[in-house]
């Protein structure tokens, strides 16, 4: 059994913090994935969001189809805005409605500018053909940066091919980050892995940001099980499981930080994992992943 330490035991927040590729930000490698504020009330929000800003988060990542969590994020922006790296997405593949939904979501986030705008959940290469096509998203995105409403433009996506396509993203484009799936249940397919070691190795010729999703995903929720968690995969939940995960994930050194689980109930022990991950190898972190037996990836059913 590898050593692992007491999860009720008082730890030192100490975030660390790695360059985003070229944009040359130091983000906190635990970045807020406020889908987290997508059903939740104000004063909810308010404390999630103190919680991470107190726990040394720099770097929040939204999306305009995480329900009202731009509108969370935007009535506390007015003290969030000059403490953070802020990102978010936009799912429309055509670009006039994507220039539409930037706008919005500039609306809704109360700033004049985001850090980042993402192309959103693009997994597979139907998806990256019609948002880089002419007349796909990708114009209206680089249209905002050029207009200044945007500092740079990055891709995201889940699924198994997401790797892949990824990798043909930055040969179409130098999309400034990618935000990509990885897990140790991911990594133990071949393919996968052959998949992400590629993109790594594109990803570091272009020297964009490498961020990471679905680090602490147990599987699919079972069919007719009762949703505890505001994530559409069931997470883990247990401190053991998550610090070991979490530990995992940020053994890889491209990766600059890995998007919190999108639940505000998750978030403390993240960061206790965070702080605790280092009594662990890579190699014992799996091992204590190993025996979840119901361990899967969460791509097998994407309810989206």
């Amino acid at each position: 059994m590898p050593p692992f330490p007491d999860p009720t035991s008082e730890y030192v927040a100490s975030m660390e913090y790695r360059r985003l590729g070229r944009l040359e930000h130091q983000s906190s490698v635990l970045i807020y994935g406020a889908a987290a504020l997508s059903e939740v009330s104000q004063e909810v929000a308010d404390r999630a969001i103190d919680e991470a800003l107190v726990a040394g988060i720099n770097h929040f990542d939204v999306a305009a189809s995480y329900g009202d969590a731009e509108l969370r994020l935007g009535a506390a922006m007015s003290r969030l805005r000059d403490r953070i790296f802020l990102a978010t997405k936009t799912g429309e593949r055509v670009a006039d409605d994507a220039w539409r939904q930037i706008n919005a979501s500039l609306e809704r986030l109360q700033t004049d500018h985001v850090d980042l705008l993402q192309l959103h959940s693009i997994g597979d290469r139907e998806e990256l053909d019609l948002a880089t096509g002419a007349g796909g998203a990708l114009e209206a995105a680089v249209r905002a940066k050029a207009e200044g409403v945007v500092g740079a433009v990055g891709i995201t996506g889940h699924g198994h091919q997401a790797p892949a396509t990824h990798r043909e993203a930055l040969r179409r484009h130098p999309f400034a980050t990618v935000l990509t799936p990885l897990n140790p249940v991911l990594a133990r397919d071949p393919d996968y892995l052959r998949d992400y070691e590629a993109l790594v190795e594109e990803v570091q010729r272009q020297d964009a940001g490498l961020m990471i999703i679905k680090s602490a995903a147990r599987r699919n929720w079972p069919e007719n099980a009762e949703k505890t968690y505001t994530t559409w995969y069931e997470p883990f939940d247990e401190q053991r499981r998550i610090t070991a995960a979490v530990g995992w994930v940020l053994a890889w050194p491209e990766v600059t930080g890995i998007a919190t689980p999108g639940d505000v109930r998750l978030l403390s022990m993240v960061v206790r994992a965070e702080a605790q991950r280092h009594v662990l190898t890579p190699e014992d972190a799996e091992s204590v992943l190993r025996e979840e037996p119901e361990y899967s990836s969460p791509f097998i059913s994407i309810p989206f």
